[in-house]
């Protein structure tokens, strides 16, 4: 289905199953299918929701770097759940994705249910400077996202020997990144880098989520792993789950240990009480 935003914005939106919502916001330069291997086990008891972030996968991709941001994106997640029907749901945020539902959570309070933090950052995320990011953003709107692509293979930002492990193993996984990658719109990439890494930093605020809470994270992603551990110390009472052989995408990397823990938390999530005003 499709979900058209307040500025005209059209995202490709899916879901499966019935039972309490759960919506699934992908990362940078991921899509929706970065779920796919699971969507199914959760549909045994939820209302699975997930979608395309403008920019990226089937969703539109507008060609004005003022339409991305990631407070753009956490009004999206929004919308998609109004268009839904949905007015409470439980939500898990990848990477990025984790960006825009931190901003979700602490600006619709009483939406969330329960919320899961993949892989993701309170603020801009340990390590990526800033200079990084310009460099990536001026070379996908300059020399295009083929070329930007050589220059990241070099850098490995997110790599480890989890990802390099699947890689080699899983069959069409590589031709399923690079699919990806080919969806992404260069002013989408140029714009979110930036913000990304130019985002303040919000752990003190994140105090102040009382729902219940995951904080999930593989223990070679070395960008997010000291991240995680300081977002699971702040919110009250998160649970924190390092999940073993796996870097920066645990779905893929480790998956059974992933969904056990995901999928045991949803299911236990109890009703919360939002953010404290």
């Amino acid at each position: 289905m499709r979900v058209v935003t307040d500025d005209g914005v059209s995202l490709a939106v899916e879901e499966t199953g019935t039972g309490a919502p759960f919506l699934m916001i992908h990362g940078f330069t991921g899509a929706k299918e970065d779920f796919s291997d699971h969507v199914e086990r959760f549909a045994e008891h939820a209302r699975v929701i997930t979608f395309d972030h403008r920019g990226h996968g089937d969703s539109d991709d507008p060609p004005e770097s003022e339409h991305y941001s990631l407070d753009r994106l956490a009004a999206d997640a929004v919308a998609v759940a109004d268009a839904l029907g949905l007015e409470r749901f439980r939500v898990l945020g990848y990477s990025m994705g984790g960006m825009v539902a931190r901003r979700l959570v602490l600006e619709h309070p009483h939406r969330v249910e329960a919320l899961v933090l993949m892989g993701t950052s309170s603020g801009p995320p340990d390590g990526i400077e800033p200079e990084l990011a310009d460099l990536a953003a001026q070379t996908a709107l300059t020399e295009g996202m083929t070329a930007l692509r050589e220059l990241l293979d070099e850098v490995d930002v997110l790599g480890s020997e989890a990802d390099r492990r699947v890689q080699a193993t899983r069959p069409g996984y590589a031709e399923f990144n690079a699919r990806k990658w080919a969806q992404v719109s260069a002013v989408a990439y140029a714009a979110l880098a930036r913000d990304i890494v130019a985002q303040p930093q919000q752990l003190d605020a994140m105090v102040r989520i009382t729902c219940s809470t995951l904080v999930i994270v593989g223990d070679q992603d070395e960008r997010f792993l000291e991240d995680a551990t300081r977002i699971a110390a702040t919110v009250p009472d998160a649970e924190l789950v390092v999940v073993p052989d796996a870097g920066h995408a645990p779905q893929f990397e480790n998956p059974e240990h992933w969904f056990e823990a995901v999928d045991g938390f949803v299911r236990r999530s109890s009703e919360p009480q939002g953010v404290a005003q």
